[in-house]
């Protein structure tokens, strides 16, 4: 039935086939059908061959009178119809036909431009959602990172802070593919078992240069041992498509337990797990092994002290291990420069060392002594930072020294002064 419709829809001069006639009272159809197949009432038949006999007759030319016959022909061909015919329902109803192609035309059209759709740029079609890959036989890790328009600055360009996070998740996702995950926070299975796992306590970061909103950026991490009772994790990041220097990185690592929140020694089992991946490489060759002091009360002309108080952590700045994740305790450090050094300098180096963590009842407070140098080679002023976050109780949490330069200064320009 749907058929024969859609049939009729679109083929509207293709004839229906004539309904069922009904029967009569004794079961019987009627013997004769008019032409629009209703029943023929009484002494119509002889009417019907008279039709027939007119349309054969109209067949036969006229000589004498044509035109006159071909009239009266004309009347007796006509036949009365229920539906008066308008020009509206005699036209074929190709609305649904032409919907279905212009749906099927859209449809081409959007595909073909998914398939002729090219890049402004080649690094567009690197992968940086996957987990990276090991490379150097199994002793080095890589990961590519897209720097996403949230992670930007005022001045456009990667904060240090995202920097940061991405050396935080290269070193998880390298024990993660090594298989050396267990159930902590980038702590081994056997590490796992004795409620073990890793604190940073020092680190040392070197900014070449800040990549902008849209560049991939290329990380290399891998592992070493640091003395009899640490390890240590160095970080190289490049542009992925030039293949310049963006930041080199170094950190010590120690272990905490989870329940006695007090630093342990690295048992053997543990040891046994990680050696295999160790590299005895470095990513900064020059490291700053100098001691950091404590604040000075230094009342001279070339430095001036700041202080920022109140600061605590939110919810979201606990991990898993329930203490603050360390770049937030960059951003703390941050707080309390002073803002005409963050609108015209820009963050060289740093390096943290980290003495005790932060829970989240903690209330802190971050101070930053500035001291200006001269840069005699160049003649621009440099800038080098000394910090301390501590609890207002008074114990003190991280001591940080930091360079900065001034903006559009190339890295190698910025030199760390011997005096200190």
């Amino acid at each position: 039935m749907a058929a024969s419709i859609a049939a009729s829809a679109f083929f509207p001069g293709s004839p229906a086939p004539a309904p069922a006639a009904p029967k009569n009272g004794l079961g019987e159809r009627p013997e004769s059908l008019d032409v629009r197949g209703v029943a023929a009432k009484p002494g119509s038949s002889s009417n019907a061959v008279r039709a027939g006999k007119t349309r054969t007759h109209a067949a036969v030319p006229k000589v004498n009178g044509g035109g006159k016959s071909a009239v009266a022909d004309g009347e007796h061909e006509t036949v009365p119809s229920s539906v008066p015919r308008t020009f509206y329902n005699q036209l074929p109803d190709w609305s649904m036909l032409l919907a279905a192609i212009t749906t099927i035309f859209l449809a081409a059209e959007k595909q073909w431009t998914l398939l002729d759709w090219k890049p402004k740029r080649p690094d567009m079609l690197i992968d940086t959602f996957g987990f990276g890959r090991i490379i150097h036989d199994g002793l080095m890790f890589r990961q590519n990172f897209s720097i996403r328009s949230y992670e930007i600055g005022a001045d456009r360009t990667a904060s240090i802070e995202t920097l940061m996070n991405h050396l935080q998740e290269t070193a998880l996702n390298h024990v993660k593919t090594a298989g050396l995950l267990g159930d902590g926070f980038g702590s081994t299975p056997e590490m796992s078992k004795r409620n073990l796992f890793w604190v940073v306590s020092q680190m040392q970061a070197i900014v070449e240069r800040y990549p902008c909103w849209g560049d991939t950026v290329e990380v290399d991490t891998w592992v070493s041992a640091n003395g009899k009772n640490g390890m240590r994790r160095d970080w190289h990041i490049r542009d992925s498509i030039t293949g310049d220097t963006i930041l080199k990185a170094t950190s010590k690592w120690v272990m905490m337990n989870k329940l006695t929140r007090k630093l342990a020694r690295i048992p053997d089992e543990v040891r046994t797990e990680i050696e295999p991946y160790f590299f005895e490489r470095s990513a900064i060759v020059d490291e700053d092994n100098r001691k950091l002091p404590k604040l000075p009360e230094d009342k001279s002309a070339t430095a001036a002290k700041y202080v920022r108080t109140g600061l605590t952590p939110r919810w979201a700045d606990l991990d898993i291990n329930q203490h603050v994740n360390n770049v937030k305790y960059i951003a703390w450090i941050l707080e309390s420069a002073p803002i005409s050094i963050l609108e015209n300098h820009e963050l060289a180096s740093i390096v943290l060392d980290y003495k005790r963590e932060c829970g989240r009842d903690s209330v802190l407070q971050s101070h930053t002594t500035v001291h200006t140098d001269c840069n005699s080679e160049s003649g621009e002023t440099t800038l080098h930072c000394e910090h301390l976050l501590s609890l207002e109780s008074g114990p003190t949490m991280v001591k940080a020294r930091t360079m900065w330069r001034p903006k559009g200064t190339k890295a190698q320009e910025t030199v760390i002064p011997s005096s200190l």
